[in-house]
């Protein structure tokens, strides 16, 4: 789906008249609450993607999907009548998926966020393996160590 101005234009448009349609000239007992999302028109204008979302079940959605297929054709004639284009561009409607995602990412985040508290609490509670500040440090003049073990039991040299 390409992005040209026209295509854009009349994406907008279509997503107009059939959000309008679907409100007052569709009277299927089927059809549920729809909202019109979006409109993808390909770039030479001959198809048009018209992704919708509905409120409610499964059997809600199904139902509402036969009825927008089932009234494709006046859908289609209408959009034809109120743009005025030469060719009138085939329609496909497609569930949108965007409430479904959105719930997954939700419920991503906040598993995200209850381990980050589990993490958190551990590392309140932790404690060094070994020493606070594992790394050396030179050792100032005043605090030089008497000696260090086991050197005074190797031979000198001469």
């Amino acid at each position: 789906m390409v992005d040209h101005p026209r295509a854009r234009k009349l994406s907008e448009r279509i997503q107009k008249i059939v959000a309008q349609m679907l409100d007052t000239r569709v009277k299927d007992p089927r059809l549920g609450f729809v909202t019109v999302t979006d409109v993808r028109v390909t770039g030479d204008l001959q198809h048009a993607s018209v992704f919708y979302t509905v409120l409610g079940d499964d059997e809600a959605r199904t139902g509402t999907a036969a009825a927008l297929e089932s009234a494709k054709g006046l859908i289609r004639s209408e959009v034809g009548k109120q743009t005025g284009i030469r060719l009138t561009p085939t329609l496909e409607f497609i569930a949108d998926a965007v409430p479904e995602t959105a719930e997954h990412l939700e419920r991503a985040l906040r598993e995200a966020a209850a381990r980050d508290a589990e993490v958190a609490a551990l590392a309140a509670s932790a404690r060094y393996a070994g020493d606070a500040d594992p790394y050396r440090r030179p050792v100032e003049p005043d605090d030089e160590p008497d000696e260090p073990a086991g050197e005074d039991d190797r031979p000198a040299q001469a």
